[in-house]
């Protein structure tokens, strides 16, 4: 079956470019979209309206139209944040989800009823700057796991009552940029160039160098591999028992030196995906541009132009740059999510432009 590389949804609302997708545990019907305008919002990424075919209808010697895509539904937004929210993470009973960012805090949500149920931070135990990733762990997804600026992984415990952290891992020499939990293990990426991984249980930590700043992790299902995406625009597939790099991948058009671009394992595993800070040609209405690899050849299966948004909705304004010269605005495409956990059968992209874009088997 080809790569999947045509949109069939829209997800909308955002004011402002979104820095984290997640899907809903299985069966995955819903999106969830933390954006820099900071708040959440929880999509259905199924067509709210089906588009009536008689509209498309050409006459002869005319070309036909694509058919524009279909809009998903906003189901509900979230809004407690101070600041933007970088990182999602959903429970597997799907009733509720952590995000973190700007504030410092872990947000503890009811996804019913769009309250926080707890916040965990916000004094002398917490992080000291913004926080760039979170993740449940623990059984029942009792605990969470959150990094930040201020180069420490803390481990919180969600059914206590204490706002201080159980653990705090301050291995790191810089900012912790990503974490995962498998089990008793959890692993974490830094910009000092180390994926460390933790065995909570044994009180052991283990330090694989990387050598570039490390931007995302991605864990295979069987915990023996895991995707490192890293500041000098390449991606290592890195064994996790002895630390040595399966698989590179890589393109001479690809870039991702400054930003920290998302990389993640997908179609069963049969492809790593991720963005690209660069983007499409000027006057492309920005498109921004999505990579896919097969990931045992290591071979370029598809490069996807992922579209501004729904006709119409390409950014009318200039970006003033730092030289106060006008700048064609672009979507980088920063975050990326697959349903199922990489198993499922559609996956969804955003960046700059706030729109999440659905791509899926048709």
């Amino acid at each position: 079956m080809a790569f999947p590389d045509k949109p069939i949804a829209h997800l909308l609302g955002s004011n402002g470019p979104v820095h984290a997708v997640a899907y809903s545990a299985s069966p995955g019907t819903y999106i969830l979209a933390g954006s820099s305008d900071r708040s959440i919002r929880l999509y259905n990424p199924s067509p709210s309206t089906s588009v009536a075919p008689s509209s498309h209808v050409t006459k002869p010697h005319q070309t036909s139209a694509a058919p524009p895509i279909p809009q998903g539904r906003l189901i509900q937004s979230y809004s407690a944040h101070g600041y933007e929210v970088l990182s999602l993470s959903i429970a597997a009973d799907n009733a509720r989800f952590a995000s973190a960012g700007g504030d410092r805090s872990v947000f503890l949500w009811d996804v019913a009823t769009a309250q926080t149920i707890r916040r965990l931070g916000g004094n002398q135990q917490s992080h000291s700057g913004r926080i760039n990733c979170v993740a449940f762990g623990g059984d029942d997804d009792a605990l969470l796991v959150s990094g930040g600026l201020d180069t420490t992984v803390r481990v919180w415990d969600v059914r206590s009552g204490s706002f201080k952290p159980i653990q705090v891992l301050t291995e790191a020499r810089d900012a912790i940029t990503a974490v995962c939990v498998r089990g008793a293990e959890i692993v974490s990426g830094s910009v000092d160039g180390r994926v460390r991984t933790y065995d909570v249980r044994a009180g052991r930590c283990v330090t694989d160098v990387v050598g570039p700043s490390v931007t995302s992790l991605s864990m295979s299902k069987d915990g023996k591999a895991v995707l490192v995406g890293s500041l000098d625009s390449k991606i290592r597939f890195m064994d996790r028992r002895d630390g040595g790099c399966l698989k590179t991948y890589a393109d001479p058009a690809l870039k991702n030196e400054q930003l920290r671009v998302q990389s993640i394992l997908g179609g069963k595993e049969q492809y790593v995906l991720a963005g690209d800070e660069m983007t499409g040609a000027p006057g492309q209405n920005g498109e921004g541009r999505l990579w896919a690899w097969d990931t045992l050849t290591g071979d370029v299966v598809a490069k996807v132009s992922v579209p501004w948004g729904p006709v119409g909705s390409e950014p009318k304004k200039k970006l003033i740059g730092k030289d106060g010269k006008e700048k064609e605005r672009s979507n980088v495409i920063s975050c990326v999510a697959w349903r199922e956990d990489g198993f499922g059968d559609q996956y969804c992209v955003s960046g700059t432009s706030g729109v999440v874009t659905v791509f899926g088997y048709h």
